[in-house]
């Protein structure tokens, strides 16, 4: 069994920062990827950032040059760093993980940017 463990969510307002994290623990042979996605009010489930094992990374257009993917190998730990948030950015913050060549999903973590 693989759980993934988010924190860091919460409320701040426009152009703040928030940092999510995200640590995997059980049977782990393998993390071949960690990741953010997130999930607005009537819309679909969306990538927001990804990290290879080999620690390549790939963004939406939304936030890239905003946001960071970072990861602690030795942890199996990955970071999310939100930068200028907008109220765009407001959602649920799901952490993903494919561990073991199966996918994983972490309970979510909302952010909300308001004024």
């Amino acid at each position: 069994q693989v759980q993934l463990m988010e924190s860091g969510g919460g409320s701040v307002q426009p152009g703040e920062s928030l940092r999510l994290s995200c640590a995997a623990s059980g049977s782990i042979a393998s993390i071949n990827a960690m990741g953010w996605y997130r999930q607005s009010p009537g819309k679909q489930r969306e990538l927001v950032a990804i990290i290879t094992s080999e620690n390549r990374t790939n963004y939406d257009y939304s936030a890239e040059g905003r946001f960071t993917i970072s990861r602690d190998n030795a942890n199996n730990t990955v970071y999310l760093e939100m930068n200028s948030l907008k109220p765009a950015d407001t959602a649920v913050y799901y952490c993903y993980a494919y561990i073991n060549w199966f996918n994983y999903w972490g309970q979510g973590t909302q952010v909300t940017v308001s004024s």
